[in-house]
């Protein structure tokens, strides 16, 4: 059945069809080979969305669009501008760290690079910055968004391997920082090399304090999601409920951008991407079903045990493995096929599983702005309309940034062990 399953896959990803029909038709396909009832189909899609921390997803997303459309973004690209423009190449800085923030918010790259490129990409054309890197940085930017916590990535791998959410929401803390800063110093490479422009306005206590005061209560956002959660007030599931209702505030009272009339649409546009998401989601775990019935979790295991038992070996051959599937397939649903069976192997050899579900997410996250199919990629050529291959080109240097905090995460476990252990998930 492998060579048929990896056949039928193959094909419909060279056609074209969503990673979702991909999962499915594969799944489809195999099953009907395997004389297996399809009525199997609907138990294990239903299976694979009937979950309680689950849930956390499609409310994470709505607090994403909230917040984007009633000001909290615009007021953090405004705080960030204040604290980074007067660098050199100050509207790029100000993209990268007004990721950092909307990443403690939405837990969604997609949403990220949605609201920000919609703003800073024409903003920093217009003061001078190349098209492709705009574009690029802001794609790059975004892979922050499923490593700083919230993150959506997080809470399927907490689903799928029964890892604490809490737990992988605390580890991406500082390597999310690490994200921020190797790709600010990436930026600031550039920003020399072209000549790019340093914010124009004057830097005063008083326009300091002003901002301050103004992006206070949406800076206060992410302290009330990930503090509740580390501090054990609620739920990963209840946090984002919470960061619902606290956007709402925001948007309906504090900054008063929000009008109802919005919310019928901010509830169409969240549920259309709740469902893609669930939908890939239930596919996927279809499709591992399959896996699991033909034993390939089990082989896989085998093989990559039977090169070495060295766990820094291992480790690189697992980035190696997600690297080149993020290439290819959704995270999520890489999450679900693979995380049990590599989880299995990292233990194994001692990793911890806090330690391998934080590698694993950053490599899936790197792959949303890895070609072919690099979500970000698209979203940001959508955006813009500039041809996918200059904004893939220039996205290169920030990709090697990324990959100095994947090498720096994988290799040096207190970077992602340390907020875990200070907060007794260890």
């Amino acid at each position: 059945m492998i060579p048929l399953m990896a056949t039928v896959f193959a094909l419909t990803l060279i056609l074209g069809f969503p990673i979702a029909f991909c999962l499915g038709i594969t799944s489809l396909v195999v099953l009907v080979a395997m004389d297996v009832p399809l009525n199997l189909i609907a138990q294990r899609i239903f299976t694979g969305i009937d979950s309680f921390p689950l849930m956390a997803v499609p409310f994470f997303v709505l607090a994403g669009d909230i917040m984007n459309v009633g000001g909290t973004t615009a007021r953090l690209i405004s705080f960030a501008n204040v604290l980074v423009g007067k660098v050199r190449g100050g509207l790029a800085h100000t993209t990268v760290v007004s990721a950092m923030f909307l990443s403690g918010i939405s837990g969604s790259a997609v949403a990220d690079a949605s609201a920000l490129g919609s703003v800073l990409i024409p903003g920093m054309v217009k003061q001078g910055y190349g098209k492709g890197f705009a574009s690029a940085l802001v794609a790059a930017a975004a892979v922050m968004g499923p490593i700083i916590p919230p993150s959506i990535f997080m809470v399927i791998m907490g689903v799928t391997t029964g890892v604490s959410i809490g737990g992988l929401f605390a580890a991406g803390v500082i390597p999310g920082v690490l994200q921020c800063l190797a790709m600010m110093a990436m930026a600031y490479y550039f920003a020399v090399k072209h000549d790019y422009p340093r914010d124009p306005v004057p830097l005063t206590w008083r326009r300091v304090w002003k901002e301050f005061v103004s992006a206070g209560p949406a800076l206060v956002a992410p302290v009330i999601i990930i503090g509740g959660i580390l501090a054990g007030v609620f739920t990963p599931t209840e946090s984002a409920v919470v960061a619902v209702f606290y956007g709402l505030a925001l948007g309906l009272w504090v900054y008063k951008e929000l009008r109802l009339k919005d919310l019928a649409r901010i509830l169409v546009n969240s549920g259309i991407t709740t469902a893609v998401l669930l939908l890939i989601i239930g596919m996927a775990n279809i499709f591992a079903w399959v896996l699991t019935a033909e034993q390939i979790p089990q082989k896989i295991a085998a093989v990559l045990l039977g090169l070495t038992r060295d766990p820094y070996l291992i480790l690189l051959l697992i980035n190696v493995v997600l690297i080149i599937v993020g290439m290819f397939m959704e995270g999520g649903a890489a999450i679900i096929i693979l995380s049990p069976t590599l989880l299995a192997v990292a233990q194994a050899v001692g990793i911890h599983p806090l330690h391998f579900g934080l590698v694993m997410v950053l490599n899936l996250s790197i792959g949303l702005i890895t070609p072919p199919v690099g979500v970000l990629l698209f979203v940001v050529c959508g955006i813009t309309g500039y041809p996918f291959s200059l904004v893939t080109r220039w996205t290169m240097p920030f990709l090697a940034a990324h990959a100095f905090t994947l090498v720096v995460a994988s290799y040096f476990p207190i970077v992602v062990m340390w907020v875990p252990q200070l907060f007794g998930y260890v």
